[in-house]
């Protein structure tokens, strides 16, 4: 089937309306993006729960996905009467057809963590057999190993003795640092998350990997504590759980928090004060890993 991309320009406050509107007139997909991304104009947004929402870009560039054989001025003059706005300028051209499994697939390769530890998809061939390897597939849940706060968990589990001890991930997202303590050595290992996704996926990694470990959803969490808590979140979310994390470590144990930016990172320490003593362990690309011990 051969496609054709639709895009345009709106002011930001509009981007959703076309978005929906679009979808609505039967456009196959909508991408909303910077205008300026790749060049000096380029605008990151960062947003959490909790916070003022990021918004969208001043200017946000529509990109719908239509049928060849679609009348796609039609579906955009269409979408502009039915949420009341000017058909704005756009253009049209072509969308080459593409095996895009393997499209996909080529832009997930193994990704070195650390000496000796890499994360490598399914279909990948293995860098070095000699190094310790998760296998581990791009999909719904967070967490592959690519972004700077799943980056700086695994090399803090990497240096972090964790042979013979009891780990808690909190929020394991893909299972990914559950797994990585599990082949580490840790002598138990459980994850929680929100999201019964996150759960599924998690346990179905593990398998992959051979790890035994457990996925509950936080209501089905077993009481006890563990030597060592990771938890890779947000700060907002990481400051709410402070009393509830701190209860899950032994004293003496240890606990490591990401998902904090650089900004962030003594207003999250602050919240940890009562229990723990932490210190930035390591940044990368403004995120920030902090951790510590729990205080006896």
């Amino acid at each position: 089937m051969s496609y054709l991309a639709l895009a345009f320009d709106v002011a930001a406050s509009d981007a959703e309306r076309w978005s929906d509107g679009l979808l609505e007139a039967g456009v196959l997909s909508v991408d909303i993006s910077d205008p300026g991304a790749g060049t000096d104009a380029e605008s990151p947004l960062y947003g959490e729960p909790g916070l003022p929402a990021a918004g969208a870009w001043p200017v946000s560039r529509i990109t719908a996905l239509v049928d060849a054989s679609a009348d796609a001025l039609s579906l955009l003059r269409e979408t502009a009467a039915a949420i009341e706005l000017p058909v704005p300028a756009h253009e049209t051209r072509p969308v080459a057809e593409e095996d895009w499994v393997r499209r996909t697939q080529a832009q997930f390769g193994p990704v070195e963590i650390g000496p000796g530890f890499w994360i490598v998809p399914s279909w990948a061939e293995i860098p070095d057999p000699r190094a310790l390897v998760l296998r581990l597939d791009p999909g719904l849940a967070f967490g592959t190993g690519t972004h700077p706060t799943t980056r700086l968990c695994l090399q803090w589990l990497q240096t972090g003795a964790i042979e013979g001890t009891v780990v808690l991930d909190y929020g394991c997202g893909s299972g990914i640092l559950a797994i990585a303590a599990g082949r580490l050595g840790a002598a138990r290992v459980t994850g929680t998350d929100v999201d019964p996704q996150a759960i599924r996926a998690s346990i179905e990694n593990a398998r992959a990997n051979g790890v035994d470990a457990v996925f509950v959803l936080p209501d089905a969490l077993a009481p006890g504590k563990s030597d060592i808590v990771v938890a890779n979140i947000l700060a907002n979310p990481l400051i709410l759980l402070a009393p509830a994390l701190a209860a899950r470590v032994v004293p003496g144990g240890r606990i490591a928090l990401s998902g904090i930016l650089e900004s962030q990172a003594d207003v999250v320490a602050a919240a940890y004060a009562p229990w723990f003593k932490l210190a930035r362990w390591r940044e990368q690309d403004g995120w920030v890993l902090l951790a510590g011990e729990r205080l006896r």
